[in-house]
C-alpha cells in the first residue's frame, strides 16, 4: 500500500469516528498518526488534491471527496 493510499484509509477512519466520512480532519493530525513530517503531509495531501480525492477545507482541514470515498471503499473492500 502507497503512502497515498495509507493517508486516505486514516482520513477515512478519522473522519467515520467522529460519526461522518466527510467530516473535515487537520491535514497534519493525519500525517502525525502515521509517522509522517509536515513536508510529506503537503506532498500527499497536494498530489491527493489534485487527482480529486480530498478537498481542502479551512485552514489545515481537508476531506474526502466522493472520489476518495470510493477509493477507500475499493482499497478497504467494503
Amino acid at each position: 500500500m502507497t503512502k497515498d493510499e495509507s493517508y486516505l484509509i486514516k482520513l477515512f477512519k478519522m473522519a467515520t469516528g467522529l460519526g461522518d466520512p466527510f467530516h473535515e480532519i487537520d491535514r497534519y493530525e493525519i500525517g502525525k498518526a502515521l509517522g509522517h513530517g509536515d513536508k510529506s503531509v503537503d506532498g500527499i495531501v497536494r498530489m491527493l488534491a489534485q487527482t480529486n480525492f480530498v478537498r481542502k477545507g479551512e485552514g489545515n482541514a481537508i476531506c474526502l471527496t466522493t472520489n476518495g470515498h470510493k477509493l477507500v471503499k475499493e482499497l478497504l473492500s467494503i
